[in-house]
Order: C-alpha cells, then sequence, then structure tokens
C-alpha cells in the first residue's frame, strides 16, 4: 500500500512535467518548420493540458479498467470546473471577455450533453467512441477555420495561446523533448493506472471513484497551474480558456480513448449520478461567465467559493 502510494505520487510529477516538456518540444518543433504560431496554439498547446488524461485514459483502457477511465474523463471536468476554476477565482475573480470563450462555452454544454447521450446506456460502445473522435479533429478543425476569419478586435485567447510558443528553440533540443515525453507520457501512466488500482482495491473502492477522484485530481494540475499563473498576470481568459479547452478534449478525446480501445459496460453510477454532476457545474459555470448583455462577466470570489464548496459535497457524496 505504502509503496503503491509512493509510485501514485512519483507517476503524477513525471505524468505532469513529461506533459509540459513534450508540449515544449513538440509546439517549438512545428513552429521551427514554419507553421503558423496561431494555429500550434489552438492545436498543440491546447491539447497539451489533456495529455495526461488521455494517456492515463488509453492505460486504463487497456488493463481492462474502462471505469477508470470514463471516471477520469468525468472527474478530470467536475475537478476543472468545480475546484480548478474555484480555487483560481478565489486568488483573483476572473474577467471573462473573450469573444472565443463566449462561443466556445455553449459548445462545451453541447459537448457535455453528448456525453451523457453516450454514457446513458451504461455502456461505452467503439461506434460511440469513433464518433467522438471524429467529432474531436472536427472541433479542432473549426477552431483554426475560426481563427482565420477576419476579427474586429483582437481575441485574448488566441493571443495568450502563442505566447505560450517557445522561440529561438533549437530543433534538436525540440526533438529531444518531444522523444522523452513519447517515452515517458505512457510510461508514467502505466505506473499510475497500476498503483491507482491497487490503492482502490485496499480501501475497496470501484474503479469509477478513483478515477473520478485520484486520478480526475492528479491530471488536473496543469490546468490549476496554467489557471492560477493566468490569472496572476491579467491573462484572464487565458485561465479560463485552459478549463474550457481541456473539459471539450476531455470528452471528445479522453472519453473516446477508453471506447475505443476497449468498449464495456460501464459503472451505472457514472450515467446516474456523476454525469449530472458535470452537467450541472458546466451550467454553473455558463451562468457565471456569460455576460447577458453585458460587455464583460467577472467571476467573483464568492461565486468561486460557491464552486469550491460544491466540489467538497460532491467528494462528500462519492465517499459517504
Amino acid at each position: 500500500m505504502l509503496i503503491a502510494s509512493v509510485i501514485l505520487i512519483i507517476s503524477f510529477a513525471v505524468l505532469v512535467w513529461s506533459a509540459d516538456k513534450f508540449v515544449y518540444g513538440a509546439s517549438g518543433f512545428a513552429r521551427n518548420l514554419g507553421i503558423s504560431p496561431m494555429i500550434i496554439g489552438l492545436t498543440i498547446v491546447a491539447m497539451g493540458s489533456s495529455a495526461p488524461e488521455i494517456m492515463v485514459s488509453a492505460n486504463a483502457a487497456l488493463k481492462g479498467a474502462t471505469d477508470t477511465s470514463v471516471g477520469n474523463a468525468i472527474g478530470s471536468n467536475i475537478t476543472n470546473i468545480l475546484l480548478v476554476l474555484g480555487l483560481t477565482t478565489l486568488v483573483r475573480p476572473i474577467l471573462v471577455s473573450s469573444t472565443t470563450l463566449k462561443r466556445e462555452m455553449p459548445i462545451l454544454l453541447g459537448f457535455t450533453l453528448l456525453a451523457w447521450w453516450v454514457l446513458s446506456d451504461n455502456y461505452l460502445s467503439f461506434n460511440e467512441g469513433l464518433l467522438l473522435f471524429i467529432l474531436f479533429f472536427g472541433f479542432i478543425g473549426f477552431l483554426i477555420y475560426l481563427s482565420k476569419r477576419p476579427s474586429q478586435e483582437p481575441d485574448p485567447l488566441i493571443a495568450d495561446s502563442e505566447d505560450d510558443i517557445p522561440e529561438g528553440l533549437p530543433t534538436s533540443h525540440a526533438v529531444f523533448w518531444v522523444v522523452a515525453g513519447l517515452i515517458l507520457l505512457p510510461l508514467s501512466a502505466h505506473f499510475l493506472v497500476d498503483a491507482a488500482v491497487e490503492i482502490a482495491q485496499y480501501f475497496g473502492i470501484s474503479e469509477l471513484v478513483i478515477g473520478l477522484t485520484i486520478i480526475a485530481l492528479g491530471t488536473s494540475l496543469p490546468e490549476l497551474a496554467a489557471s492560477v499563473a493566468g490569472v496572476l498576470k491579467g491573462e484572464d481568459d487565458m485561465a479560463i480558456g485552459n478549463v474550457i479547452g481541456s473539459n471539450i478534449f476531455n470528452i471528445l478525446a479522453v472519453l473516446s480513448a477508453g471506447a475505443l480501445i476497449h468498449p464495456s459496460a460501464i459503472d451505472p453510477a457514472a450515467a446516474s449520478r456523476d454525469v449530472f454532476v458535470m452537467i450541472g457545474a458546466t451550467l454553473l459555470l455558463l451562468v457565471m461567465a456569460m455576460s447577458f448583455g453585458k460587455r464583460t462577466r467577472r467571476i467573483n470570489r464568492i461565486e468561486g467559493g460557491i464552486l469550491f464548496i460544491a466540489f467538497l459535497g460532491y467528494q462528500y457524496l462519492l465517499f459517504s
């Protein structure tokens, strides 16, 4: 048990670190190839924060632990909104002004409802995974299309994404970090899933709950770090954009990974309890962030406290 806990902590650290380095190398390499910084920011950088969830989901599915894979996707979305944005807003209220965010939040709600439909029959099928996977690439194409359209005002979300792309990174260094990430990401995810399953079995916790809690919390660390850093630098749209983008990718890419690799029946609690918590959290964020006729809207500390308390309440519900 103690060894499994140590392995879990080390695996989380390596997983998050290697995901960051992989994105660093991949975006630097893409820039050296002459790819537009805007395209890199909307693809490689945007997907990078979901790399831990994707790797963990894929490894869990390979081991037949589809419930852990599903729990990771749903739990990460719940954690991103209730915990990450809750704590971030407690640090500093978030000003929402990006037109991209106001467009993507209703899209996030739509994909969240799609996730409910996919899980409603308590079975995650290959065809459902294929649908989500196709929609994932369709969404990326949609973002690229929108980024190329002329806009009357600059979108801070796109500008901040471009700022995260390294300049002057030698190609040899970029390739090194890409290769290192490709090795360490699946390796750390492998040990993380094994350790998490062992801990779950020791305490008699279901694979779904371990995915909803420990794994979801660990794989959401990049979003927490990015969001807090964003508000401290005054990049409010980037802070909330990390969460919205990650949640969309979690539904389309992370959930599809489990379905494509190991389609199977899932714990009924995922569809009867957890997916509704995810929908509720998404609706709460939508209400808090939308301006409803005003040019800007601020998510204040009281609303952040509500999100955080809701997260604590959900954890109590899971373990009570």
